[in-house]
């Protein structure tokens, strides 16, 4: 059973930090691209960053702030996000997406809820 647990989220002041975790289980982690993704209320989700075997890939609202990384022996990826802003505000959700049997996989997390707010 596949499984993708956020964690880390909640109440930030404009300009702090926050490390958000997701925690997979239920598919060969290391083989998998995986990628933050948010949705503020009102908005579409959108793409926050990628990281695979290819690099890391960042969306130009978020680059220079917000730092993905992974390990592969915990099968967490983690979300470093600094210098935060209200409109940093959203559900942020994990993303998982690779390969099984030639069929392309792609799973979802709950979320974690980010409050930018003074």
């Amino acid at each position: 059973q596949v499984q993708l647990v956020e964690s880390g989220g909640g109440l930030v002041q404009p300009g702090g930090s926050l490390r958000l975790s997701c925690a997979a289980s239920g598919f060969t982690f290391s083989t998998y691209a995986m990628s933050w993704y948010r949705q503020a209320p009102g908005k579409e989700r959108e793409l926050v960053a990628v990281i695979s075997s290819a690099g890391t890939n960042y969306a130009a609202s978020v680059k220079g702030r917000f730092t993905i990384s992974r390990d592969n022996a915990k099968n967490t990826v983690y979300l470093q996000m600094n210098s935060l802003k209200p409109e940093d505000t959203a559900e942020y959700y994990c993303n998982a997406k690779g390969i099984k049997s030639s069929y392309t996989m792609q799973y979802w997390g709950k979320g974690t809820l980010v409050t930018v707010s003074s």
